[in-house]
């Protein structure tokens, strides 16, 4: 069974006047992350608290005329709050407006422009649109590098959202290149011990610690922990977010004695200064849980998902996206348990959620259908299993490339299911091997142009 990325640490996009999304996980802490969860908060650039959320009734009265001569700005923010509260189809159009007015008040270089462009990129890659959000990141980029020179802080921000693309399709190395890059900038302007220093760490610490640098990532959270924990107060909600890595680092250790004080301690923070019913504490609970789940801590792990997705829905409504990640889990936590039909409600309702929310052919669509395939394997219904399977890898492929692990993860899976498919066949016809007969025309185009 695959995990939704539960106990991947969130990765931190400081951008300027952005609503803040984090997701611990998504396939944006590996897929947005990052990719779902809202804050009170706009943050400026120098994380100081901006706009109040506002009820959506008030957004719609405060709905900007286009003349306006703020319009563009009004429009930007008046999507990013639609974009945090899932409504996708009704963000893209704002942000395109706002791009729109901005472009002719302001010109096509101005580095306004970038922060529009940055915004509309954003929900692309929330949606997994990547094709779509890359060539918008790097216009940005290229805006600011021109605007306010290479080693602008403001530049940072640009080579931080483009790696985490990079990291969430697998390129690590081109991650890698542009957050050392963002980290030197931020180093030289800011200082080593600035907060906005520390986030870059943490999102190089996660990257190393998801392709299983484990010696490379702990010194990185640890450095991260050290400056927050300095600069904003051992209390301060982010401190939370390095703490987070590394308990999830030493959890993939195995070292899950080492791991729980950590994941205690941050979600006690965030009770302590969000609130219990803040959407940020559901990954606490979420990661808590994954660690009880692997010491066979069912009941207790139960118990904090159940929370964590009553926090979500309370604070999110049942349909926003960030609600399927508890639901997700807990159909994980049936299914190890042998709870088969319990797990496989939730798993369809986690699909029906994403499929409604960011459409059919997004990467977290995917990891609901392998889940069901995999169920449906276990159970010997393999027709049913091969099915999800196909649309799981052909979403990921479409999405992330042939290259990317998860992909390659759902071939060697859809190879091994039609090897199971062959022994039961086999089986079933006194053991004379009917390979052929037993794959369908779509398995044998794939096994002829895949290579493992």
């Amino acid at each position: 069974m695959e995990k939704l990325i539960t106990g991947i640490p969130p990765t931190e996009s400081m951008n300027e006047n952005k609503y803040q999304l984090q997701d611990e996980e998504s396939i944006q802490g590996q897929i947005i992350g990052e990719c779902y969860e809202t804050r009170k908060h706009f943050y400026s650039s120098d994380e100081g608290p901006k706009h109040t959320v506002l009820p959506e009734q008030v957004i719609r009265e405060q709905e900007p005329e286009s003349e306006h001569s703020h319009a563009a700005s009004q429009l930007y923010d008046l999507a990013n709050l639609y974009r945090a509260r899932g409504k996708y189809e009704k963000a893209e159009p704002l942000y395109q407006q706002a791009l729109q007015i901005g472009e002719q008040m302001l010109g096509l270089e101005h580095p306004h422009i970038a922060e529009l462009l940055n915004g509309l990129a954003m929900l692309y890659f929330e949606q997994g649109k990547y094709e779509k959000a890359e060539p918008l990141y790097q216009q940005a980029l290229q805006i600011r590098e021109q605007a306010l020179g290479p080693k602008h802080p403001d530049v940072a921000y640009s080579l931080s959202n483009l790696a985490i693309l990079y990291k969430d399709l697998g390129k690590y190395e081109k991650a890698e290149l542009l957050l050392q890059r963002a980290l030197q900038i931020r180093e030289r302007v800011l200082g080593p011990k600035h907060s906005h220093v520390a986030s870059v760490l943490n999102n190089l610490a996660n990257l190393f610690s998801e392709q299983g640098k484990y010696a490379e990532a702990e010194p990185l959270y640890q450095r991260a922990l050290r400056i927050r924990e300095r600069v904003l107060g051992p209390q301060h909600p982010d401190v939370a977010y390095p703490l987070n890595g590394l308990a999830i680092l030493y959890k993939k250790q195995g070292n899950y004695r080492k791991a729980e004080p950590f994941l205690q301690r941050a979600l006690q923070i965030r009770e302590r200064t969000l609130g219990p019913q803040y959407p940020d504490l559901a990954h606490s609970l979420s990661n808590l849980a994954s660690l009880y789940s692997n010491q066979d801590k069912y009941a207790e792990a139960e118990l904090l998902l159940m929370r964590a997705l009553q926090v979500r829905e309370q604070a999110l409504g049942s349909q926003h996206p960030a609600v399927a990640d508890p639901i997700h889990s807990l159909a994980n936590l049936y299914f190890e348990q042998g709870k088969y039909a319990q797990a496989e409600l939730l798993f369809l309702r986690t699909l029906q959620i994403w499929e409604k929310a960011l459409g059919p052919e997004h990467p977290n669509a995917a990891y609901s259908l392998n889940n069901l395939a995999m169920l449906y394997k276990k159970q010997g219904n393999y027709g049913k299993a091969e099915l999800f399977l196909q649309q799981a890898w052909q979403i990921r492929e479409q999405a992330l490339g042939p290259q990317h692990p998860l992909t390659r993860k759902t071939k060697r899976r859809y190879v091994s299911l039609q090897r199971a498919k062959e022994r039961q066949t086999s089986s079933a016809n006194g053991g004379s091997l009917r390979w052929a007969g037993s794959v369908t025309r779509t398995a044998m185009d794939f096994l002829k142009r895949v290579a493992l």
